[in-house]
């Protein structure tokens, strides 16, 4: 693969890490491959050997619940407007904005009268969702 690899394909044909320190990669998310999660979810995912980075797309009105985990979180709204509640308090957030939840913090969302597609950065990896690949 080279270092401006604009395929999408990574090492193992869906933009993931063969998990060696490799070179550098060059993608694009329109050759990312899109899985569809769960009604009105869906994910695409470039995944590193310490970090991974999810683009998710939201319809309307969606609710993802409350929840926490291990996992450090950052989270970009690239498009829509979302009702994020985190440690049990409300914010909305629009496109552009950048949200932090630490591991172990409680937070979950509600996606507002639009399409919403985030952007979520996490370490370590979520094994949880390297299983459903």
């Amino acid at each position: 693969m080279s270092n401006n690899d604009t395929n999408g394909n990574g090492a193992n044909g869906n933009g993931a890490s063969n998990g060696s320190n490799g070179p550098g990669r060059h993608l694009n998310w329109s050759n990312i491959p899109v899985e569809q999660v769960a009604d009105g979810i869906q994910r695409q995912m470039l995944v590193g050997d310490h970090m991974m980075i999810c683009r998710f797309r939201f319809k309307p009105f969606l609710v993802t619940p409350e929840h926490e985990h291990p996992h450090e979180q950052m989270t970009i709204v690239e498009q829509g407007c979302v009702r994020f509640f985190i440690e049990g308090k409300e914010r909305i957030a629009k496109a552009g904005d950048v949200l932090h939840f630490p591991s172990q913090c409680w937070h979950g969302a509600t996606m507002m009268d639009e399409e919403v597609v985030l952007i979520d950065i996490f370490t370590p990896l979520r094994e949880d969702f390297l299983k459903s690949v």
